[in-house]
């Protein structure tokens, strides 16, 4: 496993095809942490596939998913399969609130 970023309570690992976030992705942070997932990403060969886990992102703001968009958006100009997205409660409830469930590929339900 690799640390790609770690600051301001926030944790960016990767660990095979498996891109994980952890702690608060916050407006100060999410900059950083969508550039470092990017640069990861752009590593990957095309027709490679990805799993982002955000399960571990425990205090979430329009922030997290604005990362979590971008990365989905950058793997798909680059041919890279997003098999799974892991997503902690509470993203799952603001992903359902801001109506963008049906745009992300297949969620693995975090345990409560």
């Amino acid at each position: 496993m690799s640390v790609l970023l770690q600051q301001r309570g926030a944790g960016l690992e990767a660990d095979g095809c498996r891109l994980a976030a952890t702690g608060e992705v916050g407006f100060e942070g999410a900059a950083a942490m969508a550039e470092a997932g990017s640069e990861w990403l752009a590593a990957r060969p095309s027709g490679s596939q990805v799993i982002f886990d955000l399960s571990g992102v425990d205090r979430v703001s329009s922030a997290a998913l604005s990362v979590l968009l971008e990365w989905i958006r950058q793997a798909r100009d680059s041919h890279i399969e997003v098999t799974t997205v892991r997503l902690s409660v509470p993203l799952q409830r603001l992903t359902r609130v801001a109506e963008l469930d049906t745009l992300l590929p297949p969620a693995e339900q975090a345990a409560a």
